[in-house]
Parts: structure tokens; C-alpha cells; sequence
């Protein structure tokens, strides 16, 4: 599979489009209620409080992809992939198993239980990594062209090394493997110590930020597609349309095969200067 997606990314040359626009879907189809912050500045929504005390309680799941947003997404997807589907590729985007985790559990808790009750944590991410393949599949048939897995809060920059391979890793390769490839394994925060482990994660591109070397990460991903680095606050959002272009142009020269924002986009990034990226 990664031979062949890796032909796919690499031919169209396109732009890509990504649904949803935010993470919690996944949390609000199992019961989480969300912020919509619907009075004053525009922003992402985001889970109210933790659903779990513990991740023992995480068993077994309530709601499916049928509740809440999901069948909405679904419907958006259709239309997006008829309307600009020849012009523009379209990713479908999940949370790793490890970033819903943390919305749906108590935090304090699930640090605990990472030293406590490993096993308790592992068989949680590994639940939640099963249902978010029922999402992303129901995002491919929808007709998303591929799914990103963006686990900000599973990455090696915020948990590190050790418990990134210990916890999030063996998640990670369970969800890729049930998903209907191509994926991509977006991370978050300096992960240049975490290198030779994220292409373990069997992803057939892996987005790094702006705090990764991309020519560290070209030589340690090998077979694995590279996609980065732009800044989205200093550069996509704060900067102008010439720095934009510098930034797309040194990404390019630095080995990666698509120039991607590195983690989220700012919800009012100008528009020109997504122009100016591509």
C-alpha cells in the first residue's frame, strides 16, 4: 500500500482540501458535548469537560458514527469531492487515538494511570483507535482521498520518546492498519528525537512542524513520504505573501514531498497566503 500511495501523493501535484475542519467529532459522536463558542471571536470547537474520570471506564464505547457530526461530515465530504474533486485532492481528518483520549479523560487521571495501570491506558487507546477506523473509513467511502491522523496530543513533542513508543505508537500502527489507505500521520512540536520512530507507525506520509529539521527528517524517513513544515502562525498567518513563498520554496528544497502547514492552521489565516503556499 505505501508503494502505491506514495505514486499518488507524489503525481498529482494538487491541492488538498480537509474535512472536518476541527478535531472533536470523533468525542462528540460518543457523547462529549462541545464548545461552539457562538458568541464572539471565531474559533474551533472544542469538548466542554471530560466524559471519563478513568480509562477504565472507556468500555465499552457509547454512540457510534451515526451521532453527532459524523453523517454531516460525511454529506460535506460528497459535496466537496463533486464539486472540486478534479481540482484538489481530499483529506479526511481524525484525531490520533491518544489526542481523543485526552479529550474524552480526566488528564490528571490519565497521567496517573500511565505510571499505575499501563495496561488499563493501552487497552483504552487501542478502543478508541478501533472506532476512529470506523470514522475514517466512513470519511474514505464518503470520498475522502486519503485520511489524516493529526495526533498533536499523542506526539513525541508533548509525551515523549519513551511513552510515545510505549503508548501512542502501538495504537497508531493498530489504526493505520485498519484504515483504508493512503494515510498521514501529522505531529506536532519538536519531535527530531522521535524520528526513526514515526515511520514504525507503517503511516504512508508523516507532516512534521516547523521545529523539525525537514533535511533530519528526510534522512531519517527513507521510504516514508515527507510532508511540512510552514510555520502557520509567523508565516501563514502573521507573515505576507513573499515570506509565505520563501518558506514553500527553502520546505521544497529541504527534501519534503508536500509542502503542508505545520500542525493547525489559524481559523483566519488571509486566503492569499494559502495561495501564495501552493
Amino acid at each position: 500500500m505505501a508503494a502505491a500511495a506514495a505514486s499518488t501523493f507524489k503525481l498529482t501535484g494538487m491541492p488538498s482540501a480537509t474535512l472536518p475542519l476541527d478535531l472533536c467529532a470523533p468525542a462528540e459522536a460518543l457523547g462529549a458535548e462541545l464548545n461552539f463558542y457562538e458568541d464572539g471571536e471565531l474559533q474551533f470547537p472544542q469538548v466542554r469537560k471530560a466524559l471519563f474520570e478513568s480509562t477504565k471506564e472507556i468500555r465499552p464505547l457509547r454512540g457510534g458514527i451515526s451521532n453527532g457530526r459524523i453523517p454531516l461530515i460525511c454529506e460535506a465530504i460528497g459535496l466537496v469531492k463533486r464539486e472540486i474533486g478534479s481540482e484538489a485532492v481530499i483529506s479526511g481528518l481524525i484525531p490520533g487515538p491518544y489526542t481523543l483520549l485526552l479529550y474524552l479523560c480526566n488528564a490528571r487521571n490519565l497521567f496517573i494511570e500511565m505510571k499505575k495501570e499501563p495496561q488499563a491506558v493501552a487497552d483504552a487507546l487501542l478502543l478508541l483507535g478501533a472506532f476512529l477506523a470506523e470514522v475514517g473509513t466512513a470519511y474514505r467511502n464518503a470520498g475522502a482521498d486519503f485520511i489524516t491522523i493529526h495526533d498533536m496530543g499523542g506526539s513525541p513533542g508533548f509525551i515523549g520518546p519513551v511513552k510515545y513508543e510505549q503508548f501512542v505508537l502501538p495504537a497508531e500502527a493498530r489504526l493505520i492498519e485498519n484504515l483504508p489507505g493512503p494515510c498521514v500521520l501529522s505531529v506536532c512540536g519538536n519531535v527530531t528525537a522521535s524520528l526513526h520512530l514515526l515511520p514504525q507507525s507503517g503511516a504512508d506520509a508523516i507532516s512534521i512542524d516547523q521545529t523539525v529539521d525537514p533535511a533530519a527528517a528526510r534522512a531519517a524517513f527513507k521510504d516514508t513520504l515527507l510532508f511540512g513544515n510552514l510555520d502557520p502562525v509567523e508565516s501563514l498567518y502573521r507573515g505576507n505573501e513573499a515570506e509565505v513563498r520563501e518558506s514553500a520554496i527553502r520546505a521544497k528544497a529541504a527534501g519534503v514531498d508536500a509542502v503542508w502547514p505545520g500542525c493547525d492552521l489559524v481559523i483566519q489565516t488571509p486566503a492569499r497566503n494559502l495561495l501564495a503556499m501552493m
